[in-house]
């Protein structure tokens, strides 16, 4: 018998449901903006450097994380750890995951010049 007015204006129209929609679409918007220059480059390069690192071969010469360049003498296809030569008939294993780029051979650059 008693009604609270609060309780009747919320019953009364479904004009609020669309007020409500109106707010959210600029946090959508913002949510796509972000996706499309955060997100989706950042997926795109660590699939890059996951196929680089996958597609490792003996006699590459690498970059690491910590700066190092040298030149993989072992790949171990089951582990991954890779045996490099910082210096001549000095190796160290070195984590796969650590390695940043390869380097192209200097006639591989002389060619893309031309």
């Amino acid at each position: 018998m008693f009604i609270s007015p609060a309780y009747a204006q919320a019953a009364g129209g479904s004009g609020t449901d669309a007020f409500g929609l109106l707010q959210l679409l600029p946090l959508v918007l913002i949510f796509v903006v972000f996706y499309f220059l955060l997100i989706r480059p950042q997926q795109k390069k660590m699939k890059e450097h996951r196929e680089m690192l996958g597609q490792l071969k003996r006699g590459d010469r690498v970059v690491t994380a910590g700066g190092i360049v040298a030149t993989i003498t072992k790949v171990k296809d089951g582990s991954d750890e890779i045996e490099a030569e910082i210096a001549p008939n000095v190796k160290v294993m070195v984590v796969r995951g650590t390695i940043g780029s390869v380097l192209r051979p200097e006639a591989a650059n002389d060619e893309a010049k031309s």
